[in-house]
């Protein structure tokens, strides 16, 4: 029985010490992707918020349109076209 619990404890170790080994080679490949995947995050949390309250990205569409008042029905129209654009992104699965 003892010689039983030895080989477990000599195989659990042995299988510690592989995991510990490959979770430090999956960080190593993904560092690389941490400054790209915090960009994007932050980008989804901006879409997320203006989807949150379509107003604030139409009255600054608005305002824009109020600098060249001649432009103020391409801002809006490109305002509603965005946010139906965000919509779609985040509502895929």
């Amino acid at each position: 029985m003892s010689t039983k619990l030895s080989q477990l404890a000599k195989r659990r170790h042995k299988l510690i010490v592989q995991a510990a080994a490959q979770r430090e080679a999956l960080q190593q490949c993904l560092d690389p992707w941490r400054a790209p995947l915090t960009l994007a995050d932050r980008g989804l949390s901006a879409i997320r918020y203006v989807k949150s309250s379509p107003m604030l990205m139409m009255g600054t569409m608005a305002f824009l349109g109020i600098l060249r008042p001649t432009r103020v029905g391409k801002w809006l129209h490109r305002s509603w076209m965005l946010l139906q654009v965000a919509r779609g992104w985040l509502s895929k699965p």
